[in-house]
């Protein structure tokens, strides 16, 4: 078996098996997708094979985001939270501090006081080039320091920044995970920025680090 072979057929195997879990039916689609792939790049039609193999990966990217989707914290009491929600990359609304990011996983969730007009988004966003300005702050006490109404923030043994707009009720806090991970909770009509750290510190990291594994 060539090399090239070696590499479609042990792609085969994790889409089916190994990093994410697919349905029986999205697997067996994934890997439909693979082999076809493989099929027209042996017969040498390599703009069709990189088509294939192009909505492959979409399918496992959107298994993986799924998978992901499910670490987000539960609702606090007295909130609802929604579905997470898949934005692709785009920044969107999630974007905050950020001020928009390409590239990526962009996952949102959105909760709402149940009882009050206090509202918070908490968004992951992975692998996205743009992470590297903000991480390079939060490892730079002078940088950080020259931040208005900025404290610093620990999640676990992760560094994060929390940020209190008092007069305008608004709060947000980013941690970065493993270098790759940025997590993100904004809140609007809150008393303090306690409900958005506590929505934090909630998170649990070691079920979106097994998610987002490499």
């Amino acid at each position: 078996m060539s090399r090239t072979a070696q590499f479609f057929s042990n792609l085969a195997v994790c889409a089916v098996a190994g990093v994410v879990t697919l349905s029986p039916a999205k697997a067996d689609e994934v890997t439909e997708q693979i082999n076809l792939g493989l099929e027209l790049y042996e017969s040498e039609a390599f703009g069709a094979a990189i088509v294939e193999l192009e909505f492959a990966i979409e399918d496992i990217r959107d298994a993986m985001n799924e998978q992901i989707g499910t670490t987000f914290p539960d609702a606090p009491e007295g909130w609802t939270a929604m579905d997470p929600e898949t934005g692709g990359g785009g920044g969107g609304k999630a974007a905050g501090l950020l001020g928009g990011l390409g590239g990526g996983s962009n996952i949102s969730r959105s909760y709402t006081e149940n009882e009050g007009e206090g509202v918070m988004q908490a968004a992951i966003m992975l692998d996205n080039p743009m992470m590297q300005s903000l991480a390079a702050m939060m490892n730079n006490p002078s940088m950080f320091a020259a931040q208005p109404n900025v404290e610093r923030l620990r999640v676990g043994r992760e560094r994060g920044m929390l940020k209190w707009e008092e007069e305008q009720g608004s709060a947000e806090a980013n941690v970065m995970i493993d270098g790759r991970i940025m997590l993100q909770v904004t809140g609007n009509n809150l008393d303090s920025a306690d409900r958005v750290e506590e929505l934090m510190q909630s998170w649990d990291l070691e079920a979106l680090r097994s998610s987002a594994a490499r």
